[in-house]
């Protein structure tokens, strides 16, 4: 029996190549089996406080033990990582600075029409396109025809196309508010 932290060191140091193999062979490369022989040799002075009764035997245990907890830190670190990779958006996902930089400005054109656009036709556009009101709640809220909604909308939605014209013609900002058409009638 030894209670001696220098024995229990000695008998690592002399255990150490078999201890080496052990470890190598549970998880599988020299790197990680290195670093746990390094975190077991940390410890010894912690281990040494009480007898031990074969000193070599528990240094093979607690490298075995040592080597279990190292493979499912490894494991939950992968699937952390995995899961992590899962949902992180693709390359071309992520808009360039060039796009960030014309869809600012798109909508920097969108927000200045709506400015310049009289308080009625704003308050139309407002409630139809973003608060999704049919045209007919839009009618009896402002106190005119449905007709009248439609008109307002056309002559909006025309100044925000005139706004985005600055874009290329594929530019899907004037479509998306429907610049191209009558807008649809919803009762």
């Amino acid at each position: 029996m030894t209670d001696d932290g220098n024995d229990l060191k000695a008998i690592f140091l002399e255990t150490r190549p078999m201890l080496l193999r052990m470890l190598v062979a549970r998880l599988g490369n020299t790197d990680d089996a290195e670093d746990t022989l390094q975190d077991m040799w940390l410890r010894i002075d912690q281990l040494a406080v009480c007898s031990i009764g074969q000193p070599a035997g528990f240094l093979y245990r607690v490298a075995a033990n040592l080597a279990t907890d190292r493979r499912i830190a490894t494991t939950r670190r992968s699937a952390r990582d995995t899961a992590w990779h899962d949902v992180q958006p693709m390359a071309e996902e992520i808009p360039d600075a060039e796009r960030a930089m014309m869809a600012r400005e798109k909508l920097d054109a969108v927000e200045n029409a709506m400015a310049d656009m009289p308080e009625r036709m704003r308050t139309a556009l407002r409630m139809f396109r973003f608060e999704e009101q049919p045209q007919r709640a839009i009618a009896e809220t402002l106190g005119i025809s449905v007709s009248g909604v439609e008109k307002l909308l056309q002559r909006a939605y025309r100044q925000i196309y005139h706004a985005c014209e600055i874009f290329s013609a594929d530019d899907a900002c004037p479509r998306r508010l429907g610049c191209e058409g009558k807008p649809s009638r919803e009762q």
